[in-house]
């Protein structure tokens, strides 16, 4: 059976025979994630949220289709990390460009980016390209989707290759995951009381932060977790999206009548 939901699977012949009104384009990363979770860590869970979650929008609308992921990201604070991958958000937005301008001309207005990663940053691309062309976009950072139930999953908060990514990691690639060589997630905290607090924001370089390009403890991770908060996620997403190719577009659109 093909995968009409996924653009790399589909045809020419079915594409032609089938109306899509919503797109989705996940976009990941390659860098480090502590010392025991891949460099892919972002690419892979960003592919597998926004595959998911079509697949299951499938099932209320048939007219979603996912693209393939680009799997690289903002990553110049992390580069001190070997083999870490970074492409300017000016090149990452020229991309994201092409792409909605190539699915407005066959027809799509209304497009879904699924984000993986917390160094890339869209809003400003949405807002300026929503005035140049006759689309709708809208931005899903996936990782936040279910944080009104996290603390009723995990039990700390997680900000980069803690036990959020762990879990996550564990339930869909275990076999990627060395546990017994992950640092233990201690960041050294900033001197400013603004900065601790968080109404003041700057970007970390991650080599300041510790020497394994973590914050967060992963040892709490565990697949079931993963698994709850990943179920929970692509629920809400594939609602999101099958309401969203269903609904027509007027001139309040997205807004009420």
């Amino acid at each position: 059976m093909i995968d009409e939901w996924d653009l790399t699977a589909t045809n020419q012949y079915r594409l032609s025979q089938r109306h899509y009104e919503a797109a989705v384009l996940p976009i990941g990363a390659i860098e480090p994630h502590n010392l025991h979770l891949p460099e892919g860590q972002d690419f892979r869970h960003t592919s597998w949220v926004a595959r998911r979650s079509c697949e299951l929008a499938w099932e209320k609308c048939e007219s979603v289709i996912c693209l393939p992921t680009i799997p690289y990201g903002v990553d110049c604070n992390l580069m001190d990390f070997p083999l870490t991958i970074h492409v300017s958000q000016a090149a990452l937005d020229a991309m994201v460009r092409d792409i909605i301008t190539s699915l407005h001309k066959h027809g799509i207005r209304k497009i879904v980016i699924v984000n993986g990663h917390g160094g890339n940053e869209f809003v400003a691309l949405i807002r300026q390209i929503q005035t140049e062309l006759d689309v709708h976009v809208f931005l899903c950072n996936w990782w936040k989707v279910g944080h009104d139930k996290y603390h009723e999953i995990f039990d700390a908060p997680d900000d980069h290759a803690g036990e959020f990514e762990t879990s996550v990691a564990l339930e869909l690639y275990p076999e990627l995951v060395e546990q017994k060589v992950a640092g233990d997630g201690k960041t050294r905290p900033f001197r400013f009381e603004a900065l601790e607090k968080g109404w003041v924001r700057t970007s970390r370089n991650f080599k300041n932060v510790n020497d394994h390009c973590a914050a967060g403890e992963p040892g709490a991770g565990t697949a079931e977790k993963g698994k709850k908060y990943l179920d929970l996620v692509c629920g809400r997403i594939s609602n999101f999206l099958a309401e969203l190719a269903q609904s027509p577009i007027d001139e309040k659109f997205p807004h009420v009548s």
